[in-house]
This record gives structure tokens, C-alpha cells and sequence, in this order.
């Protein structure tokens, strides 16, 4: 097994942090690009056990921290830079997931025997789910998108009526962060960016364009995201398939950190879904 990272430049902004992970075998593998969701990381809790099971199954795995996401490449767990964060949104994300798709595509990656590009499958947790599923829509590079614990909509997740406006007033609002007790910033251009790119970001509306096989998997028992919403993007997405894990819940029985060297249950029921979609 082969875990390497990478940094990946970006003009005019903030790098990205990848890691790779694969058996080399000198044989092209379909590539899985994971995204992380809120307030995530590429490091979280169970992602490194569920980076090296699913590249076991002949399938190369990339993750990779998003730029804003409050990160730093020398410490990549616990938001160092919570200017970043604050200054992180929608767009960013999907421009960082762009960068790391023409990374993959470009000669400069060094993996060219050992994937595939013409077959991307994109998994995304949480929030992330809702930027591959935009992704997946909108970029023909992508041939399978799982979803995982996903939202199928952003703009209900913003404040409205007083609490907007005291948001837009102050030009900042705080959240905090429970592992680490920080108060992590958003700044008011989030909000602002999704009203200016608001067709784009819909998920819905990428949902029901999706053209790609896509597999939508949930916790039952999700305390975060609400099983409704796997529903709705079943609904919306015609060529999707729902799997249900009874009673899991947001992060599939994880934590972080995570000391055991096994996946919880419900998350090992998720990868052995995911291996099977992705050869499918």
C-alpha cells in the first residue's frame, strides 16, 4: 500500500493539501476523489481507514483538504488559519475540487499507471456531498458520484429575518466549534456568494441534471442531516440508487479521533456499497 501527499498551487489563492492512496500495481484503477464536509478535514476520524479499505479493493483514492477550510499545510487538523475559514465558500470549494480534477488529468501528476482519469467516481460527505453533486452535473470528467450523509439543500442552512440581517450588519457570525471550543468566523460573503451563484448552487437543480450513476448513501438515525434529504436527492436524481444503514448516524459510528485500527460498522456496511458502485 502507497500513501503519498501532495500540495497543490493555486494562482491567486490558497494551496490544496492531497493525499494519495493505492496498491501499485502499474495498472490503471478507477480514481475515487473524496471532498470532506463542515467544518472537516481530509484527516478526520475514520477517512484514513476508509481511504486504505477502499484503495485494497483496487480502487485509487485521493482526499484532499479544501483550501479555506481552516487548515494549514504544516497543520492540517486543527484550524490554525480561522481568517481562512471565514473567508471560505461555496465557489472556493468548487474551484479547489476543479484544481484537484486538472491536477489528476495533467502531466504533472505521477501517477498516470496507476488510475484511470477517464473514470472519476466523486464521494463527498455532508456538505461535501452537495459539491460533488454539483460537480458531477456540471463536469463531464465525472462518470459515478456517492453521496454520503449529503445535503440536498444549502440555502435553508442560512440564517434569515433578524439574524440575517444582524449577520449582514456586523459582517460576521460565529460558530463553535465543539472538539476544539473555537469560535470559527463566517464572514458575510459567504452568504453573499451564494445569492450571486444561486442557480449554480442549487443542489436540486444539479441533482435532477445529474447524467452519471449516482449512490446515495444514509444514516437512518442521521442527527445532522435529516434522512429526508437522501429521499429528496433520490427523487431528484434519476439514475440513483438509495442505501439506508439502519439506526447509523451522521458519521457512521466515527469519532475523532479514531484510535481503533477497524472501521465502525456502519461505515464498513458504506465502503463495502462504495467498492462494489465504484466496479460496478
Amino acid at each position: 500500500m502507497v500513501k503519498q501527499t501532495h500540495v497543490l498551487s493555486q494562482k491567486d489563492t490558497k494551496p490544496i493539501l492531497t493525499d494519495v492512496t493505492f496498491l501499485q500495481t502499474n495498472k490503471p484503477k478507477p480514481i475515487v476523489v473524496f471532498c470532506h464536509g463542515y467544518k472537516g478535514f481530509k484527516d478526520w476520524g475514520c477517512w484514513n481507514l476508509l481511504a486504505k479499505s477502499i484503495a485494497e479493493s483496487a480502487l485509487f483514492f485521493l482526499k484532499f483538504n479544501f483550501s479555506h477550510n481552516g487548515g494549514t499545510i504544516e497543520n492540517p487538523i486543527d484550524f490554525p488559519n480561522l481568517e481562512a475559514f471565514g473567508e471560505n465558500n461555496f465557489s472556493k470549494e468548487l474551484n479547489d475540487l476543479n484544481t484537484v480534477l486538472n491536477w489528476i488529468n495533467s502531466n504533472e501528476n505521477p501517477y498516470a499507471k496507476e488510475f484511470d482519469p477517464s473514470n472519476i467516481i466523486l464521494l463527498g460527505h455532508s456538505r461535501g456531498g452537495g459539491i460533488v453533486t454539483i460537480k458531477a452535473a456540471e463536469d463531464k470528467r465525472i462518470k459515478k458520484l456517492v453521496t454520503l450523509a449529503a445535503v440536498s439543500d444549502y440555502k435553508s442552512r442560512f440564517p434569515i429575518g433578524p439574524e440575517l440581517e444582524y449577520w449582514k450588519n456586523h459582517g460576521v457570525a460565529y460558530i463553535e466549534n465543539t472538539r476544539t471550543k473555537q469560535q470559527m468566523p463566517h464572514y458575510f460573503q459567504f452568504y453573499e456568494d451564494f445569492i450571486t451563484n444561486e442557480t449554480r448552487l442549487t443542489i436540486s437543480r444539479a441533482a435532477k441534471e445529474l447524467n452519471v450513476p449516482h449512490l446515495i448513501i444514509h444514516g437512518t438515525a442521521d442527527e445532522t442531516v435529516a434522512f429526508k434529504e437522501a429521499e429528496s436527492l433520490f427523487d431528484w436524481s434519476t439514475k440513483s440508487e438509495l442505501f439506508a444503514i439502519e439506526d447509523a448516524n451522521h458519521v457512521f459510528g466515527s469519532a475523532h479521533p479514531w484510535s481503533d485500527n477497524t472501521l465502525p460498522e456502519d461505515l464498513h456496511l458504506a465502503v463495502k456499497e462504495i467498492i462494489k458502485f465504484s466496479h460496478d
